[in-house]
């Protein structure tokens, strides 16, 4: 059953319990968005923010600490209602665990008193991924389940194995329609308008499968090493960070069939059929990298082999992409910072121009992530002057400022689909399933970690991945 989705001004009132409160991830993502959507007013009327944590803040401290993090990382306090926000907020020190709640069962008690008998919970959990599963047993311990919704932050599972048991807990303990599994790169402006901009133009449609795209491409690269995560970058390596997650929550988003509507329910099984149609990925089709100078970073062991870049090729068993090769690779110390979803068109099949490519080079529709969000579209079109030829251009369609509208962060409409009950943006259990069983073969049969150069696109053997073609960055 899907939650029938509502406006934040419909909401009941609604108290924020944030689990991890003063962790990074809340300071840098978390607590920003839930102040955007204040300035925005796209809270609910009534509300207030239960920050908790092993530590011992009053509730002033929380205050501090959240303005610190505004300040830090915007936007600014000065730029929004801080005074009506910050007395909103509230700590609950002690930690949370079944054995011992901590003080938050009696500030949630206040809040109450404060919001009324017909409050909603939500419970936000921004904490390491090894605690969810004593947490959400802990919410059912001491009674904090019934008409609430739960946020669980990524990787929900880090195998199958793992998947299947905290699966299993937050079944039984929640009903499915409460729970939001977050996938924060599903939220991008432009990966939403994968989805979108695709329905909305015919043109767009006619050209979304096999017979006219002989590649898709999506690269998140990065030139920024992993010197603020070591400890638990070197446990999880570039593909379990982020090829099983986002990169193949972005695949699945490309791979779609055109659900009868864009409800909330219907775009997030659609997702989750197209990562059921994903084939079993071949250890022989996944390259695996790890920077020069990596294992010098302090936290890292001498004799480290993880990967600190991930690229495979993967394929989708329908019609609609049969044949297909879906070319996936993220990395740190890459040559450039670049997020991009392209689908690489294929030459005309006739007429005067057959089999052409100018230079070389396809033509392309590339949806960029980075800024607010792009769409580029590249053209082969005469060349001007009396000489002519062809040549190919590209028109670039920015996304922020349309209609005098501007780009939303990732978390701002993560907290607002939760808030109206809009589960579209977060992924499935089914589709999480089909993930974590799509790469058992290769997790039991991983290939070697090779060598790569700073400031490169990765180890050669990644040109590989796209033969008889190349890739559309590097």
């Amino acid at each position: 059953m899907t939650a029938t989705p509502q406006t934040p001004d419909q909401s009941p009132p609604t108290i924020f319990v944030m689990y991890g409160a003063t962790g990074d991830l809340a300071r840098r993502l978390v607590l920003p968005a839930f102040f955007d959507l204040a300035r925005q007013g796209l809270l609910p009327e009534r509300w207030l923010i239960v920050g908790n944590g092993r530590g011992d803040k009053s509730h002033e401290d929380f205050k501090t600490h959240v303005r610190e993090a505004l300040e830090e990382f915007g936007p600014q306090p000065s730029d929004g209602p801080w005074e009506e926000f910050s007395q909103n907020l509230r700590f609950a020190g002690g930690g949370f665990e079944s054995a011992d709640p901590g003080s938050l069962l009696d500030v949630l008690g206040e809040a109450r008193g404060e919001l009324g008998t017909d409050v909603q919970l939500v419970h936000y959990l921004a904490i390491p991924p090894g605690a969810f599963l004593d947490l959400t047993k802990a919410l059912d311990t001491h009674g904090l389940v019934e008409g609430s919704r739960v946020v669980y932050e990524k990787p929900y599972g880090t195998s199958l194995a793992s998947f299947e048991e905290l699966d299993a807990e937050v079944q039984r303990v929640f009903d499915e329609a409460q729970v939001y599994r977050i996938d924060h790169f599903l939220a991008f402006e432009a990966v939403q308008n994968i989805v979108h901009a695709r329905f909305a133009n015919p043109w767009l449609s006619a050209i979304w499968n096999a017979e006219h795209v002989s590649a898709v491409q999506i690269d998140i690269a990065e030139t920024l090493d992993v010197a603020q995560r070591a400890s638990f970058y070197d446990a999880t390596g570039a593909f379990l960070d982020m090829i099983v997650t986002h990169l193949f929550q972005m695949a699945a988003t490309v791979a779609l069939h055109p659900p009868a509507d864009l409800s909330a329910g219907a775009l997030q099984e659609a997702r989750d059929a197209a990562l059921t149609r994903f084939r079993a990925l071949d250890p022989h089709e996944v390259v695996l990298g790890q920077f020069e100078g990596y294992t010098d970073i302090d936290g890292v062991p001498d004799d480290s082999v993880t990967d600190t870049l991930a690229a495979c090729r993967l394929w989708i068993d329908d019609d609609a992409w049969a044949g297909v090769p879906f070319l996936l690779r993220s990395g740190k110390k890459m040559a450039a910072d670049e997020q991009r979803i392209t689908l690489v068109l294929k030459p005309p099949v006739d007429g005067p121009y057959a089999g052409e490519q100018v230079a070389g080079r396809p033509t392309s529709v590339s949806f960029s992530l980075l800024e607010g969000g792009a769409i580029d579209v590249a053209v082969t079109v005469r060349t001007p002057g009396v000489e002519g030829g062809l040549s190919q251009a590209t028109t670039t369609l920015p996304l922020d400022g349309i209609d005098g509208r501007h780009a939303s962060l990732p978390y701002v409409h993560l907290i607002h689909h939760v808030l109206s009950g809009d589960r579209s943006l977060f992924t499935g259990v089914e589709g999480l399933r089909a993930a974590w069983t799509a790469i058992e073969d290769f997790s039991n049969h991983r290939p070697a970690v090779l060598p790569y150069r700073e400031g490169t696109w990765g180890p050669d053997d990644v040109e590989r991945l796209a033969e008889p073609g190349t890739w559309f960055l590097g």
